[in-house]
């Protein structure tokens, strides 16, 4: 299913139509505020599975973002000092990816083998209503082109022409960035950049 929806002013009932896909275990694509992105329920092991198999990466090669709705369910996922915790809380929301010490309760999958997530949460309103309809964190991996000239797919209409048949909803959006977000580790001193994107450290 290939769903319009206004970027600046999200449509409650198309909202939820994502939401209630995500719901029954499936896969859909996303704009952010960097580029589009596959989203999935954070507790689907089923789509969790199936994101592998469409991404055609294996568990351990897998580098999954979690979304969170906002900051104050970072506690529950990561391990973070109150320096830490200032940074983000600077910079987010916004076009970053942050590197933070997983906790406990992140299943051992979706870690790598420092022991560590991605956490994100992007500037954008169709990504922020869909969270707050579900009430819980997403799983996230970008949507990268196999043109050897640009990194990203951008344009919704080919995302569904692309994936229509193997996720369950395709959200258009709009056009979508070709710059992804700026990757900053936070288990380090000082925080070291891993890769240089659209966000900017202030």
């Amino acid at each position: 299913m290939l769903l319009h929806i206004h970027p600046d002013n999200p449509n409650v009932r198309e909202i939820a139509q994502v939401a209630d896909a995500l719901q029954r275990d499936g896969v859909a694509i996303c704009p952010t505020d960097t580029v589009y992105a596959f989203v999935c329920s954070l507790s689907s092991k089923k789509a969790y599975e199936e994101l592998l198999r469409i991404k055609g990466v294996k568990e351990k090669d897998a580098n999954f973002s979690i979304i969170f709705p906002s900051l104050s369910y970072l506690a529950d996922y990561a391990k973070v000092d109150n320096q830490t915790f200032k940074a983000l809380k600077q910079h987010l929301p916004g076009a970053f990816t942050f590197i933070l010490k997983a906790s406990g309760k992140v299943p051992d999958k979706l870690q790598n083998r420092r022991r560590c997530i991605g956490v994100r949460i992007p500037d954008n309103r169709i990504v922020m209503a869909l969270l707050e309809q579900l009430g819980r964190p997403l799983l996230t991996t970008s949507v990268k082109s196999e043109d050897e000239v640009r990194e990203y797919i951008t344009d919704p209409d080919e995302l569904y022409a692309q994936y229509g048949k193997r996720v369950d909803v395709v959200v258009d959006g709009g056009a979508g960035g070709n710059v992804p977000s700026t990757i900053v580790d936070c288990t380090v001193q000082p925080y070291e950049v891993l890769r240089e994107g659209k966000g900017v450290l202030v």
